[in-house]
């Protein structure tokens, strides 16, 4: 922010000779201060530039990171012959096969009881009469004790919400003459489980909720095998893939899933790599040769340009050693595209072999991602502590301008009022030539009788 000179308003015949002085003065003692204006205007540069970089680099990480998992699911791609009957995905590494379902009984469902009679209100109409009751939600058992203010279904709901009990009881107000009121207990977790709230503790004679929902589990046959859980999404069946039963099956039905190695998967990684190796290849030489950018020289493009030697020249140890072989080139301006042809000619072995070059997210190739993370990481990555360190220049610029307005200002008061008095004494001194000049004038008369020079 530029200070603007004082208006000086003088009296004299030099006020604007004294107007032209200030303001002079203040301009060239702002000029430090617009040097560290254009120093921030620079800075700010740097910042959107390192940005931009940051951004390449971390979506080179991202590409790199991708052909990781690739290589670490061996390319696999997994398919279910009816998705409304059980879907399928990916949870890690997998094995290529084909997996038959059947008999899919019945889903999980969560346990859902409610009082068999209802009562007139839900907050003076008691629950038992002594008040003590027991609830059972599977093995677990729970004892409750009303009190005469809590005696009713309100506080029968609000201690058995409080008691962790792994349900979660409401009131229902069904609308009828009399009766309307009831308590329902629904489980928290899917799966067969009994719900029982005995009147007498160990007595199911007692019981005073219906029996007619006590939750179900997940059962179907797997290649032949029963399986039960008590969960829709299993996990724990086939390794590295997770299954999620949507309904039941009709008799005589099966689906079947499949999980099988796709060079598609790989060869839309090896694209979106070349595409992001070449966004960063731009953003670093945006600030290279002739036209360089603001980074020109900047020790963070060596360090950049260090890393996309490493990962274009990483060499494997199987049949298929490097990006070369996969169809990756470099022309003459270090643009990089990928021939998909090419890698779509590879034998199964080479594939196989590309899929080991490709690695896991922390080995091979794929590990590659985390030396990029290295300088993109928003938190930690060199790059955000270069713009930290710019962050901490420019806060102190904002304090040395701070201190150099208010000197400046100081300055042009003090230099304006002297100015003030200058103008003044002018005045005073233009004022007393005028009246010697009349006294002066005066005098030729009398002596001469006529003005001299008449």
């Amino acid at each position: 922010m530029s200070i603007t000179p004082l208006k000086f308003t003088g009296i004299s015949t030099f006020s604007e000779d004294f107007q032209t002085i200030l303001a002079r003065a203040v301009s060239i003692a702002s000029v430090p201060i617009q040097q560290l204006q254009n120093s921030q205007t620079d800075m700010l540069s740097k910042k959107q530039s390192l940005a931009a970089l940051r951004t390449a680099v971390a979506d080179l990480a991202v590409s790199l990171e991708w052909l990781g998992e690739v290589g670490e699911q061996r390319s696999l791609s997994v398919t279910s012959t009816n998705v409304n009957r059980v879907t399928v995905s990916k949870s890690g590494a997998a094995t290529s096969g084909t997996y038959h379902i059947q008999q899919i009984a019945s889903i999980a469902a969560s346990a859902a009881e409610s009082l068999q009679t209802g009562l007139d209100t839900s907050e003076s109409t008691a629950v038992d009469g002594d008040g003590e009751l027991e609830l059972v939600v599977g093995t677990s058992t729970v004892s409750i004790s009303l009190t005469s203010e809590s005696n009713n279904l309100n506080g029968l709901r609000d201690v058995i919400n409080a008691a962790g009990a792994g349900v979660t009881a409401t009131v229902i107000n069904s609308g009828a003459a009399s009766g309307a009121y009831y308590l329902s207990l629904t489980a928290k977790q899917t799966g067969e489980t009994s719900l029982v709230l005995r009147t007498e503790a160990g007595n199911d004679a007692t019981n005073l909720l219906t029996s007619s929902n006590q939750g179900s589990n997940a059962e179907f046959y797997l290649n032949g095998i029963q399986i039960i859980r008590r969960d829709n999404v299993i996990s724990d069946v086939i390794d590295g893939l997770i299954l999620t039963i949507v309904d039941t099956t009709e008799e005589g039905e099966e689906v079947t899933i499949a999980a099988n190695s796709s060079r598609a998967s790989l060869a839309n990684g090896l694209t979106n790599f070349a595409s992001a190796y070449n966004a960063l290849a731009a953003a670093v030489n945006n600030h290279i040769g002739e036209n360089a950018g603001i980074l020109s020289g900047d020790p963070i493009l060596r360090q950049i340009q260090g890393m996309m030697r490493t990962v274009t020249s990483y060499k494997g140890d199987g049949t298929i050693q490097s990006l070369a072989a996969l169809g990756i080139s470099l022309d003459k301006t270090g643009s990089m595209s990928f021939d998909s042809t090419r890698f779509y000619s590879l034998s199964t072995a080479e594939f196989e072999s590309s899929l080991d070059l490709m690695g896991t997210t922390t080995t091979g190739f794929g590990a590659l991602a985390a030396k990029l993370d290295e300088i993109s990481n928003p938190i930690t990555g060199l790059i955000k502590k270069q713009q930290d360190t710019l962050d901490s220049a420019d806060a102190r610029m904002d304090n040395q301008i701070a201190a150099l307005q208010e000197r400046i200002e100081v300055m042009q008061a003090s230099l304006s009022l002297k100015l003030q008095q200058a103008d003044l004494l002018i005045s005073q001194f233009s004022s007393q030539q005028q009246q010697l000049d009349v006294v002066i004038k005066s005098l030729n008369a009398l002596s001469f009788g006529k003005e001299k020079g008449s």
